[in-house]
């Protein structure tokens, strides 16, 4: 019977819908075109999950290790798990409750996990599988969890609460036992205060019978498990943050709050053995030493050959005011203290063996910060660092935007490896990384991936991302270019950002001639060339741009009939605006006695030589100008392309066109000028303001009158939290409209959904606390109030156009033209598609001696929403790739340099009967048109959305075909057939929480996206059903078998006097035949959706499990035994019977009838 496909039945009415969906007279033109193109992607070519996430876990709370498999595990303050392997084996996973995960413990060498949460609920993970998930959940009804303790080999959970109650839990069945350690029967009966939570819970590593318990006031009481009493009871004045036994079980040590730490013998009650404060000045009249900082945590390590090692966080002096946070390590008589980036969330000391009874031989430490993760090493002197395998520096400097490459080319990572090697730093432990538990996956994916993320101090980071892993490759510092002032007085005045001026807001790359262009916060744009050589620059080549602010002062094209006409002959070469680039040192600074800035960047150029290493080196750099004391807008939208050697950027104020061979501007026009006479729109010109203020600019394109101090800030800038929830967003932006003059974060430009994103934002609460009366000043009336309808006919009349996309291409402009021309394409935020035909010099020679000729073609097609993606396809609807120049040494001789340049044009064939031999795909925030060129018909049309808008929109290729994938404010993904624009998948995958995945979501190619999910992790998922089918085997596998460490050797006169570790059997004393049932309110079970079988499979050791399946498989030996024996047993009595009736048949075979 045929499987029935619901999918394939709404492929059917999808396209019948968007077919529909647009004109008639352009259907009409259209069908006859593309009845030939066979669309081959279908809905069941796609499918949505995450796949990996790599980075820093956000906001970690806690941290365990299992130190037979070599695993480690941190939980967050978001209820999130991420468990670490061997290089390359990571997995996340989120409690479904959010709430921070206050302690984690292994069942050791059990691939199992327990996790305490903050809503007083404990967990089960099976870490068996690929995909953990809960077994058992516990949830606490009358009291607070604070402490939990797992010993090694037991079944047997101690749980700790704020009462100062002890529970026990039976991991297998996480059920209560009716077994309780209660606060008043531990203490001393005659004390008359409740001694606090329960802050410690251990067992006596040589007798499991005596469990200690630690309160917050300060008490200890040794608590014998069989006899259901206190032993003994150690008191101190101060509150106790930790306990750490010595491993013979006769001693202990605590930390206090007062920065001691005290030893105590168990049979000593009376007073501490000894008393010492780490870090605290000893009076010499033998007083008490002055008190310091709580020590956190202490761990007490011993030694077969030597001293024991004591290691403990915080105790500091108060007088070490702005001191880093430190680990200190002391062993015999030496103190080494280590000092920290950020403040330490926990640490673990790594030693050989599992038993608590033996000698511990540590070897390491790991260190949780609240950023970072850190093992040293306890072997080497000097205490080295390991060097951290996992890509873990993601928020070195925060990202403020990435870009993801899928099916890049393959030598590519090869180049990049080879020149970021040379910048890994020295000094590391010369040991192997010991977290090294699990194993990779077998699966892999045919294609290489990057990613490139750029920073807030200007760095930008490539990874490869191939194999759902994650490596740093190279790291470039754009910041080199500049001078760095010392301090903040030395800052120039021209500056348009307070923090982080250096931030990288944008980023285009050619992967194939690996040519890098970024833009800035700062209104500069960098272009790099990659080379194998090292150089030094004398002077940076530098061109400064001069973008008029104003429309009545915007310069206009000299020659070619720009303005005069909307659409000049392709070829007709324009000449460069009269506004001329400047040299460096720039020499065209002109400050009035008014104080009005002029003609001068925001940052000044370095003016000293500059060595570049092999890697990527400057080309070129682009400034934008002050203008007569206006600042210049923001960087919008950015390409570059290695076949025309040309770079485009634009804002709010127009576009530029330069060439960064010759090192020459071609195009400076503002928005207008490209529309020519046939502007749809109506312009007022701006009168300048009588005051200005520099500004950012950038989100509305006119908002431009902060002061110094609340101009647009990089992401780090700001007392915020960095990960800013949607109610966070609402209050602060009302609180930015009420105090009139605060500004939204510069960052938005990186992606030109996020600006519109804003917009609407702002115009919705701007009619709900209608501060309209109380802002006079036009332009700021129509930033916060920017009509978002539907209707490309109701956009203000006012709101200032930015540009939002370019796209570089080879096109045919006129049906009478047969060869393809170059052209600019140019998406603007009022949906207008507009093109610039370019004349290109065909040889080397020539490209670097002549110019490039530019003509204005005018409006292609128009859209609602703002332009967010173009892209160009065949005749037979085949993408067409971007052209390029293959990459080749820039710095190789003359002689020696090879001008590989493939400058491929499209030559597309035509007919009588079909002119048009391409389509260009154009997508905006609220729909998506295929049209054909030359003709410019629209050939199909799709609305996307019409309650919300598109944030991030790419045309990519999966293996099948060409599609459009689309993220939505509204958390939908989407992708769109080409060239039919059927609707192929949509799903509600992320609601719109906060602005950073709107800024950084991206897809890729073969099915593949990312985003940045908090400010330390990138999530990555894929939308490609043949990556799910494989995701899988592609996955690390957590759990591998391995044999748990033999227990240490008793010895002969031990086991003889009864020396040794005592064992006790804890279901005797915890089982519910011995301790009865627990109350029912305390705490309610409820079953994971791992099932039965995954409950005994997380529960029990590798022995249990390999019993257990020895056992099945005895059964059933057992069961095909005795159906065997059944078999044989029914054949002989077959053969028995046969032969019976073969008996009677011969003797009756003579006889009548009447004779039987």
């Amino acid at each position: 019977m045929k499987k029935f496909n619901i999918r394939k039945v709404l492929d059917g009415l999808t396209a019948a819908s968007s077919s529909s969906s647009a004109a008639a007279a352009s259907l009409q033109s259209g069908n006859r075109e593309n009845d030939l193109i066979q669309e081959t992607l279908q809905s069941e070519h796609f499918q949505l999950c995450k796949t990996v996430r790599h980075g820093f876990p956000y906001q970690p709370s806690s941290m365990a290790f299992d130190p037979v498999q070599k695993i480690l595990a941190i939980g967050t303050q978001s209820g999130a798990l991420r468990l670490f392997g061997r290089a390359g084996v990571e997995c996340f996973c989120q409690h479904e409750s959010g709430s921070a995960v206050i302690q984690l413990e292994f069942l050791v060498n059990e691939g199992a996990l327990v996790s305490a949460l903050a809503d007083d609920s404990i967990h089960l993970w099976n870490l068996r599988q690929k995909l953990p998930a809960i077994l058992h959940s516990l949830k606490f009804n009358r009291e607070r969890i604070t402490f939990c303790h797992l010993p090694f080999q037991s079944k047997w959970l101690y749980v700790g609460t704020e009462r100062g109650n002890i529970h026990i839990v039976n991991v297998e069945s996480f059920t209560l036992s009716g077994y309780v350690i209660m606060w008043n029967k531990a203490i001393e009966l005659s004390s008359k205060t409740h001694p606090g939570p329960v802050v410690h819970i251990s067992d006596n590593p040589m007798d499991e019978g005596k469990l200690l318990i630690g309160f917050e006031c300060g008490i200890v009481v040794l608590w014998d498990l069989k006899s259901k009493k206190a032993d003994y009871r150690y008191s101190y004045d101060e509150a106790i943050h930790s306990v750490a036994w010595h491993h013979e079980g006769k001693q202990f040590v605590c930390s206090h709050s007062d920065g001691t730490l005290t030893t105590w013998n168990i049979r000593a009650p009376a007073k501490p053995a000894q008393i010492i404060t780490p870090h605290g000045k000893q009076p010499k009249d033998g007083k008490k030493p002055e008190p310091c900082k709580p020590i956190l945590k202490v761990e007490y390590k011993t030694t077969r050959a030597g001293d024991p090692f004591m290691i403990l966080c915080g105790g500091l002096s108060y007088d070490t005011v702005g001191r880093r946070p430190c680990l200190t390590v002391m062993h015999g008589k030496s103190t080494a203290v280590l000092e920290m980036d950020y403040p330490i969330v926990d640490f673990l000391t790594l030693c050989e063996t599992p038993y608590p009874n033996d000698f511990q031989e540590p070897y390491a430490v790991v260190v949780l910060l609240e950023k970072d993760l850190v093992l040293i090493d306890l072997a080497q002197i000097g205490y080295p660092i390991f060097e951290n395998p996992y890509p873990l520096s993601i928020h070195e400097s925060p990202v403020t935007c990435c870009e993801y490459f899928a099916d890049c080319p393959a030598e590519v990572i090869p180049a990049l490896y080879s020149e970021g090697s040379r910048q890994k730093r020295q000094g590391f432990s010369k040991k192997e990384w010991p977290i090294s538990g699990g194993n990779w996956g077998q699966g892999t994916l045919s294609f290489s991936e990057m990613i490139i993320t750029g920073h807030a101090d200007g760095s930008i980071k490539f990874w490869d991302a191939s194999a759902l892993m994650l490596q740093v490759l190279y790291k470039l510092k754009t910041a080199k270019v500049f001078e760095k002032p010392r301090s903040k007085e030395e800052k120039s005045s021209t500056e348009i950002v307070d923090e982080d001026p250096f931030a990288i807001q944008i980023l285009s790359w050619c992967p194939e001639s690996r040519v890098l262009c970024v833009a800035g916060v700062s209104a500069h744009v960098i272009v790099y060339r990659f080379s194998k050589q090292e150089v030094t620059t004398e002077v940076v080549q530098l061109l400064e741009v001069r973008m008029q602010c104003e429309l009545n002062e915007v310069e206009s094209p000299e020659c070619g009939g720009e303005q005069a006409s909307a659409v000049s002959t392709p070829g007709t070469s324009s000449s460069p605006q009269t506004s001329l680039p400047q040299s460096h040192p720039s020499s065209s600074s002109n400050n009035s006695s008014d104080g009005l800035r002029d003609n001068v960047p925001c940052l000044k150029v370095r003016s000293s030589p500059l060595k570049q290493s092999p890697g990527y080196q400057v080309e070129l750099l682009i400034q934008l100008v002050w203008v007569s004391g206006e600042p210049p807008q923001q960087i919008t939208s950015l390409t570059v392309n290695s076949a025309y050697g040309l770079v485009a950027f634009g804002s709010g104020n127009g576009l530029a066109v330069v060439d960064y061979l010759q090192k020459t501007l071609l195009v400076n026009v503002s928005n207008a000028e490209l529309y020519g006479s046939t502007d749809p729109h109506h312009r007022q010109p701006h009168s300048p303001r009588k005051t200005r203020q520099p500004s950012a600019g950038l989100c509305d394109g006119n908002d431009a009158s902060a002061t110094p101090e609340e101009r647009c800030k990089s992401p780090t800038s700001g007392s915020g939290s960095p990960c800013n929830s949607d109610e966070d967003s609402k209050q602060t932006f009302i609180d930015k409209v009420k105090s009139k003059s605060r500004r939204i974060s510069k960052t938005v430009a990186n992606d030109f959904g996020f600006y519109s994103a804003l917009v609407r934002f702002k115009a919705k609460i701007s009619r709900k606390i209608n501060m309209i009366a109380d802002h006079k000043d036009d332009a700021r009336d129509n930033s916060f109030s920017r009509s978002r309808s539907s209707s490309v006919a109701s956009i203000d009349r006012e709101s200032r156009e930015v540009i939002s996309s370019f796209y570089f291409c080879d096109w045919l402009s006129k049906k009478s033209e047969t060869v393809a021309v170059p052209s600019l394409w140019v998406g603007t935020s009022l949906g207008s598609m507009l093109a610039i035909a370019l004349t290109v010099p065909s040889t080397p020679e020539q490209r670097m001696q002549q110019p490039v000729g530019v003509s204005f073609c005018g409006p292609v097609v128009r859209l609602k929403g703002g332009i967010l993606r173009m892209a160009q396809l065949d005749a037979s609807g085949i993408l067409l790739p971007h052209v390029y120049e293959s990459w080749y040494e820039p710095n190789a001789p003359e002689e020696e340099r090879e001008q590989p340049r493939r400058h491929r044009l499209t030559s597309p064939p035509s007919s009588q009967e079909n002119p048009d031999c391409q389509y260009a795909v154009v997508c905006s925030e609220k729909q998506a048109k295929v049209v054909a060129l030359p003709s410019q018909n629209c050939v199909y049309e799709h609305n996307i959305t019409e309650t919300s808008f598109v944030l991030r929109a790419d045309v990519v290729t999966m293996t099948t075909g060409v599609a459009i994938a689309c993220f939505c404010a509204n958390g939908h993904i989407m992708t769109l057939s080409l060239p039919s624009l059927r609707p192929l998948l949509d799903v509600n995958y992320l609601p719109l929480t906060d602005m950073r995945i709107a800024r950084t979501f991206c897809f890729s190619n073969q099915g593949q996206a990312l985003y940045l999910t908090s400010p330390t992790e990138i999530q990555r998922i894929t939308y490609s059903q043949e990556t799910y089918d494989n995701l899988q085997e592609m996955l690390g596998e957590l759990f591998t078998p391995v044999e748990t460490p033999e227990a240490p050797n008793r010895g002969f006169f031990k086991g003889l006097f009864g020396g040794g570790a005592q064992s006790l059997d804890r279901e005797d004393l915890f089982g519910e035949v011995a301790a009865g049932k627990a109350s029912r309110s305390l705490a309610q079970h409820i079953p994971g959706p791992g099932g039965m079988e995954g409950m005994k499979g997380a529960a029990s050791g590798v022995v249990g499990e390999l019993a257990r399946a020895r056992i099945a498989l005895d059964e059933r030996g057992q069961k095909l035994g005795e159906l065997e024996e059944r078999t044989a047993a029914m054949m002989a009595s077959a053969d028995s019977f046969s032969k019976h009736a073969h008996d009677i048949m011969l003797k009756c075979k003579d006889k009548k009838w009447y004779q039987l």
